[in-house]
């Protein structure tokens, strides 16, 4: 029986086909940083009073300075309060003016915002400010918590029903949903729409990047995630741009949701992954796809090899149990997972504190996306060079030290510490992309989309601790840096345990995947000899 590489090989490995979907698939990742927009640019603490136009029924001529100064309290530093309002009276003006008003409470009618960055945020139209001022952080966890729970769902879906359903599905409820969050009348269904939101975003980066590694061959694997990886930071480089153009946030979800319908037109016109299709047994559809590609990259398919598909293939069973009850798959799992953790924690401490490095939110923003652009451009070459176990180490420990190095310098050092957080963020972003070519090599087809799932799950962890562990930073400004930088260090040596996966053909069972470390393949012209790697597949079938 022939493997899944040989035929790659035979009808292309990275053809007009291959480059097709990998921009197609990766395309949309320049829309996912985007969708943060309406959470991330904001002013938490506008200026502000309470709406009191109830007294311009007493006198409608009243400035503005005159019905401040009757309407709301000082506070203590003598500017009005941001809070707090007269209780509103039923007195002509004359007896307000002369016996004025003491009895103070809450805003009863909204506020005024004035002085403001943006011209709308949901903290201004949703009224997100005093006792409702934490409102904000709370949309960050349960975007982030839809995230950990879209890797649930889609994760393990993909096994059942293959790799392209779990990935258009997310698209359709982008689409719905980012306009649904648009238009939203009130803050409750905001937040409902959020959650989906989340749930989509982590459903597609897994399925997509996953689907589009398995239709690549050995020696350029690691562009489905890199490439996913550029167009996200090109995507932040945009969010920058779009929001200091679009400073009302209803008016960017618009233009993000046309964008998103763009996608929604082609996504269905994906193929399915023909390595899970032979996995499953479904040869016909399998034979359908190989001849599709093979027209697409201008390729002859032998007939004997088409006989060998048709003939010998076998259904291979999955699940979580494979992973939990092989000792080798399970070390590998929670080695990976911890890295994964450990990048996203810091990557996300970074990005959600966007606006407290001491410059230009906007300029910041930018820079924390232009500065990944390198990062996976270097990724995709130095994976062949190095490999991916020293890519892997050596990112983790640049961008923990790179993090820690920040606490050496005083708060207000504003230039130094944004280009040592951006050097960090640089770091971990490489990392991350490293990490999410690494699971996929170190389990078999069987059950490389729950690895690549319930690894998600750590990696979604991590983002949705990261506003928790930020507000660590009431007590002491350098908790979170102390704490993600740690666990980036620490997750840095372990990942010494793990085998090198570079240029071994994706393993295909739970003995492959043992073995991988085991396989060896030697460099011949452009590509690579697995005979030794098809001959042992032979013997173990």
């Amino acid at each position: 029986m022939v493997d899944f590489g040989e035929i790659l090989r035979t009808i292309g490995d990275f053809g007009l086909f291959q480059k097709l979907l990998v921009f197609g698939l990766s395309f949309p990742n320049f829309l996912l940083p985007i969708i943060i927009c309406s959470f991330i640019f904001i002013e938490s603490d506008p200026e502000r009073h309470c709406n009191t136009d109830w007294i311009l029924r007493a006198d409608p001529n009243l400035t503005t300075d005159e019905q401040l100064n009757l309407t709301v309290p000082r506070e203590e530093d003598g500017t009005f309060s941001r809070c707090r309002m007269f209780v509103p009276v039923d007195w002509d003006i004359s007896a307000i003016r002369e016996y004025g008003l003491n009895e103070t409470t809450g805003c009863q009618n909204g506020w005024v915002y004035f002085s403001t960055l943006y011209e709308a945020t949901i903290v201004t139209d949703f009224d997100l400010v005093c006792d409702k001022s934490n409102m904000v952080e709370l949309v960050q966890t349960v975007f982030l918590t839809g995230s950990l729970a879209g890797s649930l769902i889609f994760g393990p879906m993909a096994e059942s029903y293959g790799r392209r359903r779990p990935t258009q599905l997310p698209v359709v409820l982008l689409l719905v949903f980012i306009i649904v969050a648009g238009v939203a009348p009130n803050f409750y269904i905001y937040v409902v729409s959020q959650i989906i939101v989340g749930v989509a975003f982590g459903g597609y980066r897994i399925n997509s990047i996953v689907l589009a590694t398995e239709w690549l061959g050995v020696t350029k694997r690691s562009f489905a995630s890199c490439c996913s990886q550029m167009f996200s930071a090109l995507g932040q480089c945009a969010l920058a741009g779009l929001v200091y153009a679009i400073r009302d946030w209803r008016i960017a979800q618009y233009a993000l949701g046309g964008a998103q319908a763009f996608i929604f037109l082609y996504i269905w016109w994906i193929p399915e992954s023909v390595r899970w299709l032979l996995g499953q047994g479904r040869t016909k559809e399998a034979h359908k796809f190989i001849h599709r590609v093979a027209a697409i990259n201008k390729k002859k398919i032998p007939e004997n090899l088409l006989e060998e598909i048709t003939g010998a293939q076998e259904v291979q069973s999955g699940g979580i149990k494979v992973i939990f009850t092989s000792t080798v798959l399970m070390k590998h799992f929670f080695i990976i997972s911890f890295a994964w953790f450990s990048v996203n924690l810091g990557f996300f401490c970074l990005v959600l504190n966007v606006g407290n490095y001491g410059l230009n939110i906007f300029l910041v923003q930018f820079l924390f996306g232009v500065s990944e652009i390198p990062a996976h451009l270097l990724c995709i070459w130095l994976l062949e060079v190095v490999g991916r176990k020293k890519s892997l180490i050596s990112t983790l420990l640049t961008g923990g030290v790179f993090c820690l190095l920040t606490l050496a310098f005083p708060r207000d050092s504003a230039v130094v510490i944004t280009a040592l957080v951006t050097t960090g963020k640089f770091f971990l972003k490489w990392a991350g992309s490293v990490c999410m070519v690494y699971i996929q090599e170190l389990f078999p087809t069987p059950v490389r989309q729950t690895a690549v799932g319930l690894g998600s799950i750590a990696f979604r962890v991590g983002s949705l601790l990261a506003p928790l562990l930020n507000m660590s930073a009431i007590y002491h400004w350098s908790i979170p840096v102390i704490v993600f930088s740690s666990f980036v260090v620490v997750s840095g040596a372990l990942v010494l345990l793990l085998p090198e996966t570079s240029r071994k053909e994706l393993p295909d069972s739970a003995n492959e995947a043992k073995g991988n470390s085991k396989m060896t393949t030697t460099k011949t012209g452009s590509d690579f000899n697995v005979a030794e790697h098809n001959r042992s597949k032979a013997t173990k079938l």
